[in-house]
């Protein structure tokens, strides 16, 4: 019989540490039931010391999630631990994930502790979280470059105060997975209580190999793997959740392991969390990537006639990526767009879908047909945001070979009307420039890009912003058929992302 891997999903934590990639509450919220209805085991719902805001976010996640187990992470500290159960004690299935540094040169230039104080440290603070909760999990932070036997005595001291999981992480993407797995073996048969603990292992991906890295700690022992959608997370990311689960589906034989991921549902969670934090994922990105299941190459479609299995080694269906069978468009009505977006996944208020109905109307006016990626560009627009600093009225420009492009804008901003107009190099760098000085910031435009969402001529087009001000670095995403009007509202987006960053000064969160 095949073990069970328990899938440890860190989106709404380590993946909200991609910069510019924050989310507000009712995001995280939205994305920690789309989380439950893929199938992970445990959801890590954020850092409740970090900030007032992202402690009451986890404990919105607790209030809307049942079955996964759901995680508060805090460093091995009273004060940590105290905020951190008092954020998830709501939950049905609560978890304290404590951790702290084990690798030398973390000890002797970050906390400036000696061996012996970072093993007490370790000790006290699972034994305090154990007084508050059964599920108590431990992570040694830069465990891959710590001494292997300091490494075996940290984690026997974790469980025997009472870590029910303890974690390896390769918190900087040093490790290569041969080295990896024979690290997770030494660990396996030198840490004499290590079967009284589940063993999960956390890579990032510096070298590009946190998947390559997992997969061997699994074939090596591991039992919990901590992931995130789209393997987003800090500096080139985590191990991707879609990656590491169809690696064990379509290799059944050789992994000899099973989750409980409904697989079906892994390509929608992968567009809500680009759709959310703006952040695209790229065409040639393995499994939920635009290319995935695309064949150019004439010797590979004549295959794929024949067989789909001569290129394909899974089909698109198992991820999720099936055509709709209803198609929506001016005529359909209310109970038609409430029954396509529940079988999405979207389960709307009434005044939600109100507004969404309202805003969908638009869009069909504009468009033949109203595509699933379309839906879920508007859910994000006008469902998924909270209250904003900022939101567009009007705009027009002028622009061409024989005019100075110009711009006209009136927009919202904390609720007052207000008006200009300015000149740019272009219609988007002139709307821009206008914007900028209603609102009166300084922002850096570090990225822009726009990509169509869709098929055809009428498609809608997708723009994303990456902003930067005072040092604080925020993504904005904006959809609509007509493209300045996608730039424009990108860029409102970011900035309103930006103020909410403004008004939520959190600690920097540390990547295990």
């Amino acid at each position: 019989m095949s073990d069970r891997v328990f899938i440890f999903d860190t989106t709404l934590r380590d993946g909200e540490q991609s910069p510019g990639a924050s989310m507000n509450t009712e995001e995280k919220v939205r994305l920690a039931g789309r989380l439950e209805d893929l199938g992970v085991d445990v959801i890590e719902a954020g850092f409740p010391a970090a900030s007032e805001g992202d402690f009451e976010a986890v404990k919105a996640v607790c209030a809307r999630v049942s079955r996964p187990v759901v995680a508060g992470l805090a460093r091995t500290s009273k004060a940590d631990i105290d905020r951190a159960w008092a954020a998830v004690s709501g939950a049905k299935r609560p978890r304290i994930h404590t951790f702290i540094a084990t690798s030398d040169i973390h000890l002797e230039h970050k906390l400036r502790m000696t061996r012996d104080q970072v093993l007490q440290a370790t000790v006290d603070a699972v034994k305090y979280a154990k007084s508050l909760t059964d599920d108590v999990e431990f992570s040694a932070e830069d465990g891959s470059r710590s001494d292997p036997d300091f490494l075996c005595k940290v984690f026997s001291a974790a469980i025997a105060a009472g870590a029910t999981t303890v974690n390896l992480p390769d918190t900087v993407g040093y490790a290569v997975p041969g080295e990896f797995a024979d690290l997770m073996r030494y660990v396996l048969s030198h840490t004499e209580n290590i079967h009284q603990a589940v063993l999960s292992v956390h890579c990032h991906n510096d070298l590009g190999l946190a998947t390559a890295n997992t997969l061997e700690a699994v074939r090596a022992g591991a039992r919990q793997v901590e992931v995130t959608v789209n393997g987003i997370g800090e500096r080139a990311g985590n191990t991707a959740l879609e990656e590491v689960v169809m690696a064990f589906k379509t290799r059944p034989t050789f992994y000899d392991v099973v989750t409980g991921i409904d697989t079906t549902r892994i390509f929608p969670t992968s567009r809500m969390v680009r759709m959310i934090t703006g952040m695209p994922v790229q065409p040639n990105k393995a499994v939920v990537g635009a290319n995935a299941f695309a064949h150019e190459a004439g010797i590979h479609q004549d295959g794929m006639l024949k067989n789909p299995m001569t290129y394909e080694i899974m089909r698109p269906e198992t991820v999720g990526l099936t055509e709709s069978r209803m198609v929506l468009g001016k005529h359909s009505g209310r109970h038609a767009l409430k029954s396509h977006l529940e079988k999405m996944g979207y389960k709307l208020s009434p005044e939600e879908l109100s507004t969404l109905f309202s805003r969908f109307k638009d869009l069909a006016d504009k468009k033949k047909n109203v595509l699933d990626e379309d839906l879920e560009a508007l859910v994000a627009e006008g469902i998924l945001r909270t209250a904003d600093a900022y939101s567009l009225d009007y705009l027009n420009v002028a622009a061409g070979n024989t005019v100075i492009p110009m711009a006209t804008v009136r927009m919202k901003i904390h609720g007052r009307l207000v008006q200009g107009a300015e000149f740019g190099n272009g219609p988007i760098d002139a709307a821009y420039n206008t914007i900028a000085k209603l609102t009166g910031t300084k922002s850096e435009l570090l990225r822009f890009s726009i990509s169509a969402i869709s098929g055809g001529t009428d498609a809608q087009g997708e723009v994303t912003v990456r902003l930067k001000e005072n040092g604080l670095v925020a993504l904005g995403k904006g959809v609509d058929p007509d493209i300045i009007t996608a730039s424009v509202l990108a860029y409102i987006h970011g900035l309103n992302r930006l103020e909410y960053l403004k008004n939520h000064p959190a600690l920097v969160a540390e990547s295990i």
